[in-house]
């Protein structure tokens, strides 16, 4: 993920951050296990999004760094094919009703589809400037897909663009609820809320204290958006229906990924600085259970609902082989 100007002060952030993991860490048992490490055998450079086909148990992985998507098989825990030559692919998004992956690539704007059996490509279509995180609706299939300075509708039978919603500045993390959709545009310091079938923005909640705002989670019931900022690193509660502030934490440094559980009541933050940061949800608010030790440099995931798993991509560094970590709750 790119925001132009705003690169210096991710890094500084992302250093200053590292002394916050494990700092607020509560005794007792860690609230997530390491269950297996799955190899990403000759995988070098920067890891990004993933996206996952339930029913055929194949893990995607957007390899950023090497222009690749590779397929992983959770049940042998090995590669099942790989997609190569992309221009910097960041987003994933599995479609289940044409059985489809969808690839968003930063280095060429475009938006690609390929069947999901066997990586054979299917469609592609020109989006613009940046291509970046998708989002699938799981009712209709419908795809949401983060570019430029725009959210685009992708029709998935089709392959065709429904509409874009123009945004403030280029959109990182976000979320979609109904018609609404919730945008993190750190370069315009704040979170757009766009009315999807009007096609239009409707609210700007700036950013007050925090800045560089990046991933972004919904609950279970619509209710709380949660949004992690990294100048300096705080998890923040925002009641979705207004953008009312309920709750700051302080939280892990360079996150990139947050999700809540299926149960809707607990927050995991991949972050970075080595760590995933785990917040539970009480009567009195969200609290931090404990860090989770992971890989420095391992800041991208995806939590799978009906697994209950929790998969962190880390990538090669300090002399260790790039790698799937998948963590499960701990009994």
């Amino acid at each position: 993920m790119r925001v132009v100007g705003l690169i210096a002060l991710a890094c500084a952030a992302a250093l200053v951050s590292l002394s916050a993991c494990g700092s607020s860490a509560a005794a007792g048992p860690p609230p997530l296990v390491l269950e297996r490490t799955i190899p990403l055998p000759g995988v070098s450079g920067r890891i990004d999004h993933m996206a996952i086909d339930q029913d055929g148990r194949r893990l995607f992985v957007a390899e950023l760094g090497d222009g690749s998507v590779e397929a992983v098989d959770l049940t042998t825990g090995r590669t099942a094919g790989r997609i190569g030559g992309l221009e910097e692919p960041q987003g994933l998004g599995y479609v289940p009703q044409t059985g489809e992956l969808a690839v968003a690539t930063g280095g060429d704007g475009m938006l690609r589809f390929y069947r999901a059996a066997d990586l054979r490509p299917v469609a592609a279509l020109k989006l613009g400037d940046d291509a970046d995180d998708i989002r699938v609706a799981p009712r209709t299939g419908e795809l949401f897909v983060a570019f430029g300075k725009a959210l685009a509708v992708i029709d998935p039978i089709h392959h065709s663009v429904v509409r874009t919603v123009p945004l403030p500045a280029h959109p990182e993390g976000f979320q979609v609820e109904g018609d609404r959709a919730y945008v993190n545009v750190p370069g315009a310091a704040g979170i757009a809320v766009l009315d999807l079938a009007r096609g239009r923005q409707v609210a700007r909640w700036r950013n007050r204290g925090p800045q560089l705002n990046f991933p972004m989670a919904i609950g279970r019931d619509g209710r709380d958006l949660a949004v992690i900022y990294r100048l300096p690193a705080r998890l923040v509660i925002f009641r979705a229906s207004t953008g009312q502030v309920e709750q700051r934490l302080s939280t892990c440094g360079d996150a990139d990924d947050l999700f809540f559980n299926r149960q809707g009541d607990r927050l995991y933050a991949i972050c970075g600085a080595g760590a995933v940061d785990v917040f539970d949800r009480l009567r009195t608010g969200y609290a931090q259970a404990r860090d989770i030790a992971t890989r420095r440099g391992a800041r991208t995931g995806l939590y799978v609902g009906r697994l209950d798993r929790l998969f962190v991509a880390a990538r090669a560094q300090d002399g260790q082989p790039a790698a799937i970590l998948a963590f499960r709750p701990a009994p």
